[in-house]
């Protein structure tokens, strides 16, 4: 997968933004911030928003995406989350073009953000209890899914 990133940011002349999603106060949701604190960790050479120190999470996002947009004129948004999916999907890492809804199996209102976005299945999506989900995610999967995450992104980059 790391070729298939590498090909989505080296063609681009706009500033990349890794945007990694989630709160460190959820399980299954602190898959954003622990890929952004391993690529601060590894000196990716662009900025990365959402770590474990300062997360993006549903609260802030938008306060955090204005930001962005007043620091860098029109950059190439990269957004890493993770998501429910199910059972046989997880562990799995996809890499997607377009935009990305975060919270959105919360069935959060947050607005879709992003050029590229890279979604790991943390858990399976339990269409009745989904907080649930998150919140029950093993931290082991959540952790080797970060570490997988961050090997693909510091390999392309």
């Amino acid at each position: 997968m790391s070729y298939q990133v590498a090909r989505v940011l080296r063609p681009t002349s706009k500033e990349i933004i890794f945007l990694c999603i989630g709160s460190d106060r959820s399980t299954g949701d602190s898959f954003g911030p622990l890929v952004g604190t391993m690529l601060r960790e590894n000196e990716v050479p662009y900025p990365v928003f959402g770590t474990l120190a300062e997360p993006v999470h549903a609260l802030n996002l938008k306060s955090v995406f204005k930001e962005i947009k007043k620091q860098f004129n029109n950059p190439f948004i990269f957004g890493i989350d993770a998501c429910l999916g199910g059972y046989h999907q997880i562990g799995s890492i996809f890499l997607t073009k377009g935009p990305f809804c975060p919270g959105e199996a919360m069935s959060k209102s947050l607005p879709e953000l992003g050029d590229y976005h890279l979604k790991a299945v943390v858990n399976y999506l339990d269409p009745l209890f989904p907080q649930q989900s998150l919140n029950g995610t093993r931290l082991d999967t959540v952790m080797n899914l970060a570490k997988i995450t961050t090997k693909i992104i510091v390999k392309a980059v």
